[in-house]
């Protein structure tokens, strides 16, 4: 939420809402998530278009004029896009980098040499959680499932066993962790502070992803026993290529944005001085542009130039990282038009009250928001910037680290029991050659588990901290 809308909301707080405006804006919210869920699931409509349309059938509803519904939705869309979309590009360009240059797999057979038998769903959830930094969650999918269906295959291994944590360490980090896009726009609907979210985010993935990766592919492997289907082994980018980056090198490159964010956190912490010339370089160093364009111009060195790439390799690699997230930027920023569009028809207001009237823990009720949207619209992205919208308002009076809990929160939500109206599920289901019955008793479960777990850790801690 920006500072304008922080201010239109408090200038606008003045008047408690009556009981019937609650009626009113409580049917217009649940009017335009049904407009938004029909399109994507019945209409089969893109998310950005169906976005959009809820966003002024959402505006309509809670009578506001539909200029000032237009107003506060491209209000929304701009700032989101300002305020996420320049890191989404640089996220996006790193991943095609490390993915293309042979990086990923050279962190995926080193890992692997090292690893077999009992410590193999051990290595690969580690794997999929360091790839998975930079990576969209569809292009570690994409990237990793060769490395898992080959070695299923020649290790013998359950495909749910070495799947399953692959997967768990994937999705923890697109749901929990920026630079991903969800939780990089709750951040910024609810003014978290970057590095402290990233490094609660880490602390509550770790058991998370221990407990729905290693641990559940046990029980996933018994109850869902498949071997590894030959048509799905495509040929990894690397083996196009005469040589790829070194190992050191490329896990530097891929760290270097996390090690700079969380240092700029623990600095913010340890001198708490915005005068101080140490805290103002950190600041800048470790904001989430510098540390992300940091990494992308290291990258060309660490990752393109020893991958044999000339200048003109780079730059189209370049132009093709940002080719295919239009589309997530489109949603990201529609979703952000959709949240100020919730904001300033008072719909925010509404949930502060009713969570102080109820008296609902606001980390619970923003991690059930984020559930009841991830079920209906299948889509976790939509589940976040939607749930960060309504539950924004809530973070005003909250300190640094529960404002980060809060967005940990919504992320938790965003991935329960993905099911048929999610992309994720088809992905997984046709790269590991399963029927639906078996998905859901294994990806659907995972993502539950996952959603759960995380939301627990979050809600101990927040009374802890």
């Amino acid at each position: 939420m920006t500072r304008l809308s922080v201010e239109m909301l408090a200038a606008d707080t003045v008047e408690p809402i009556t009981s019937a405006g609650h009626a009113q804006l409580g049917i217009a919210v649940l009017a335009g998530i049904a407009v938004i869920v029909l399109l994507i699931t019945k209409f089969k409509l893109h998310a950005f278009l169906a976005l959009t349309i809820g966003s002024l059938a959402l505006g309509a509803f809670a009578g506001a004029p539909l200029d000032k519904a237009i107003t506060s939705f491209t209000t929304g869309l701009g700032s989101t896009v300002a305020g996420v979309g320049v890191l989404i590009a640089l996220g996006a360009i790193l991943g095609k980098m490390l993915a293309d240059s042979g990086g990923a797999d050279q962190i995926v057979d080193t890992i692997l040499a090292k690893a077999g038998g009992r410590s193999m769903p051990w290595a690969m959830v580690l794997i999929a959680s360091v790839i998975g930094l930079p990576l969209f969650f569809e292009v570690g999918v994409v990237l990793l499932i060769p490395v898992v269906l080959m070695v299923a295959k020649r290790g013998n291994y359950s495909l749910m066993r070495i799947g399953i944590p692959a997967l768990a360490g994937l999705s923890v980090m697109h749901g929990l962790v920026p630079p991903h896009p969800g939780p990089l726009v709750a951040i910024d609907a609810v003014q978290a502070n970057l590095g402290v979210t990233l490094a609660l985010g880490v602390l509550v993935a770790i058991p998370t992803v221990v407990i729905a990766g290693p641990l559940f592919s046990r029980f996933a492997a018994r109850w869902v026993d498949v071997p590894a289907p030959e048509r799905m082994i495509p040929q990894r980018p690397s083996e196009e290529l005469e040589r790829r980056p070194g190992f050191g090198a490329t896990l530097a490159t891929i760290l270097l944005p996390v090690v700079l964010m969380l240092a700029k956190a623990l600095v913010d912490i340890v001198v708490d001085d915005p005068e101080n010339t140490v805290q103002r370089v950190f600041d800048v160093v470790g904001s989430p542009l510098i540390a992300l364009l940091a990494a992308v111009l290291v990258g060309i060195f660490t990752l393109g130039r020893p991958a044999g790439f000339s200048k003109e390799r780079i730059s189209q690699l370049v132009e093709k990282g940002l080719a295919p997230i239009a589309g997530i930027l489109l949603i990201v920023g529609a979703g952000g038009g959709f949240k100020q569009t919730l904001i300033d028809s008072g719909v925010g207001r509404m949930v502060l009250e009713i969570s102080e009237d109820w008296s609902i823990p606001a980390l619970l009720l923003a991690w059930l928001i984020a559930v009841a949207i991830r079920l209906a619209t299948g889509s976790a992205t939509v589940a976040t910037v939607s749930a960060a919208g309504l539950v924004a308002p809530l973070a005003a009076d909250m300190s640094t680290t529960h404002a980060a809990l809060l967005v940990l929160a919504i992320g938790a939500g965003s991935l329960f029991f993905s099911h048929v109206n999610d992309a994720g599920f088809w992905l997984v289901k046709e790269y590991f050659g399963l029927s639906v019955g078996q998905t859901i008793k294994t990806w659907s479960v995972m993502e539950t588990i996952i959603s759960v777990v995380a939301g627990g850790v979050i809600l101990l801690l927040s009374l802890i901290i």
